[in-house]
């Protein structure tokens, strides 16, 4: 078999990226063309005649387009193929592509480096980051909001077990079936251990934790609730899917704070 066909789509993905952010560096944004792409990123993943290989590379790099980094055109005097540029988003994913839920390889190995992802979290970033890439955006707010309650999720079970191990009554709240009040009881719990809590750590948590998990929950009720037509877009998605590894950050840190300190 041959280079092309064995490389996963997420390898294929990050060497088109490269492509074109090295053609960007030497040509600027208004020069970019469809054929000096994939000659560029053929070779890097192993030149063939093999058809499935060529066409790997094709849905690889037409995968661009549909998720809004890439659209046709360079300028108004040449508004059509072969000639394309790259969006605003696609900038920002340039700008950390080794990160960016476009290169879901790359995600991954940063989301598993900042803190620890059980089974259920990381399942649902996984598939996360599936539908972001096909352009199922709705779809994509659902998961990572799933993702990110199996996060909160995780910081309550081991507040709640370190509760009943000290012997001390457990918050109606943290066992609620609504996240909202789970949130708003975890606050309540660990905002009364401020003094016992390290500064850096209870900073992060006071900033961040109500940021992090606001932003996820808006993007996924609005496209979990059937109540609108409007879309959800590639910017929110993609935001939700960046802050996502902070708020694992963040709620590993707490897990691993309620272990050891809390009393």
């Amino acid at each position: 078999m041959s280079t092309v066909q064995n490389a996963d789509a997420g390898q294929i993905r990050t060497v088109v990226l490269e492509v074109i952010e090295g053609l960007l560096k030497e040509y600027g944004n208004g020069s970019l063309q469809s054929g000096a792409v994939l000659q560029r990123a053929a070779p890097r993943l192993g030149r063939s005649r093999d058809l499935q290989e060529q066409q790997a590379l094709l849905a690889s790099f037409y995968d661009l387009f549909r998720v809004g980094y890439l659209s046709w055109g360079a300028d108004l005097a040449n508004p059509a193929p072969p000639f394309c540029h790259v969006t605003a988003l696609g900038r920002r994913a340039l700008a950390q592509h080794s990160r960016d839920p476009a290169n879901p390889d790359g995600y991954m190995a940063h989301l598993q480096r900042q803190g620890a992802v059980g089974p259920v979290a990381e399942s649902y970033i996984r598939e996360a980051l599936n539908t972001f890439n096909t352009a199922c955006f709705k779809a994509t707010a659902v998961m990572v909001g799933a993702a990110a309650e199996s996060l909160v999720l995780g910081v309550r079970d081991a507040l709640v077990a370190k509760l009943q191990t000290l012997g001390q009554p457990v918050p109606p709240g943290l066992n609620d079936w609504r996240i909202k009040r789970v949130l708003s009881a975890i606050e309540a719990a660990l905002a009364a251990r401020k003094a016992m809590m390290p500064p850096t750590l209870f900073e992060r948590l006071e900033a961040n934790w109500p940021a992090f998990t606001h932003q996820i929950r808006t993007a996924r009720n609005d496209a979990g609730h059937p109540v609108s037509v409007e879309p959800v877009t590639a910017d929110e998605v993609h935001a939700s899917l960046l802050i996502f590894p902070q708020l694992a950050a963040l709620a590993t840190q707490l897990t691993d704070w309620i272990g050891s300190s809390y009393v």
